[in-house]
């Protein structure tokens, strides 16, 4: 049995991840400040008397003993990151150092969920590690985009000067129960929209490519990155390599729903990626895992939560 941290615990993604250590048999203590996670993620795990709670920003030191450390604490959705922009960049960077510190303290493992945001808008597709990327430093997404980046390197600097225990991976688009119903990002958009018979938005012609990962695939991802020996660090790619257009998306779930909403384009967000999709070769040969769960089962999955969100009227 390990002691894992899990910041950003009560969200979307670090929720799934308490419940799996804690099915693995660890004890979990899970921090969140509650800016975009929720305490009804995480509402099932309570009455487990190996998960623990606590309400803490990473933005400042945190003194606890752990094993291994997951930082997943960062707005990644651009409404979200967008609303606070210096807190956001704060989030990443302040909270990444803060979590090396833990993690040299304690001589610690340490986890960073990056993002597939770190490549900007490609002019490399699919895109692999090797690519730096082609971001806008001074943009609206900036904040989290150089955020994410500045973590990367303080982990591969700690990693060099401390010799830390750290694993990196970039997350590609990430889908599942328990988003945030308004966190602006399509599969949660597309699907609240569709339920409430709304029109559906598209922004620009609808033409833009994304690779949507379940959840579930996502969190084995993590579990098996940091089960690696202390040579691995990554950064590797967690994504699904199935491309799909935004309109192909928006398609498939008012056809899954069966929602009579129409189509509504409106004008692309400035520096919003035309191509998005994960070179997974890294993630296949040394972890051998792959994404397992297509797109139609994962929508189904999610629309089944958020009907039942929309009814119990919490959305």
């Amino acid at each position: 049995m390990k002691r894992i941290l899990v910041t950003g615990g009560a969200g979307f993604i670090g929720s799934h991840l308490c419940e799996r250590l804690l099915d693995q048999g660890h004890e979990v203590l899970c921090i969140d400040n509650f800016y975009t996670g929720a305490r009804r993620n995480v509402a099932r795990l309570m009455d487990n008397a190996n998960f623990e709670l606590m309400r803490h920003d990473v933005t400042f030191p945190l003194f606890v003993e752990v094993d291994e450390i997951y930082n997943l604490a960062c707005p990644a959705s651009p409404i979200h990151y967008q609303f606070d922009p210096v807190q956001t960049t704060k989030t990443s960077v302040h909270g990444a150092i803060n979590m090396l510190g833990l993690a040299k303290r304690r001589r610690a493992k340490i986890f960073q969920a990056s993002t597939s945001e770190v490549y900007g808008d490609p002019t490399e597709h699919p895109q692999t590690e090797e690519y730096w990327g082609n971001v806008n430093p001074i943009g609206f997404r900036s904040c989290y985009d150089e955020g994410k980046r500045c973590a990367e390197t303080l982990f591969f600097d700690y990693h060099r000067q401390h010799k830390l225990r750290i694993k990196v991976a970039r997350i590609f688009n990430t889908y599942g129960p328990r988003m945030h119903p308004n966190d602006g990002r399509v599969v949660s958009n597309f699907v609240v929209q569709a339920l409430k018979g709304e029109p559906i938005t598209l922004y620009g012609d609808g033409q833009q490519t994304r690779s949507f990962c379940f959840v579930d695939d996502l969190v084995e991802g993590f579990l098996r990155l940091m089960d690696t020996g202390d040579e691995v660090t990554g950064p590797i790619n967690l994504g699904n390599p199935g491309e799909f257009t935004i309109k192909q998306l928006a398609e498939t779930v008012i056809r899954l729903t069966g929602s009579k909403s129409t189509l509504e384009f409106r004008p692309l967000p400035q520096d919003d990626p035309r191509q998005r999709q994960p070179d997974i070769s890294k993630a296949k040969a040394i972890l051998d895992w792959a994404p397992t769960i297509q797109l139609e089962e994962g929508v189904q999955r999610t629309i089944a939560y958020f009907d039942d969100l929309l009814k119990s009227g919490e959305a």
